[in-house]
């Protein structure tokens, strides 16, 4: 839906924009959200498997993704958050 696309509502609040691979690495206003091999400490990670205050978990206002989308992207980030 491209809440963190330029000008939508998850871009304005945190800078963070998901629309290319550039952009979600470079990460937003806090810094990086991705650590490449690092999937526990990712706030990316943290957000979206629910483990930080309710009020910020991913997808915001949205039921939380599937158990094996957020296994696929907590892989992804292990494996180095790779171009692939």
């Amino acid at each position: 839906d491209g809440c963190h696309a330029l000008g939508k509502p998850g871009f304005e609040a945190s800078g963070f924009n998901t629309t290319s691979y550039e952009t979600l690495l470079r990460g937003g206003k806090f810094g990086a959200l991705i650590k490449p091999g690092d999937a526990f400490t990712s706030a990316f990670n943290m957000v979206i498997e629910g483990r930080v205050h309710s009020s910020i978990h991913m997808p915001h206002g949205r039921e939380k993704l599937p158990d094996r989308d957020i296994e696929t992207l907590k892989l992804w980030v292990k494996q180095g958050a790779k171009n692939n």
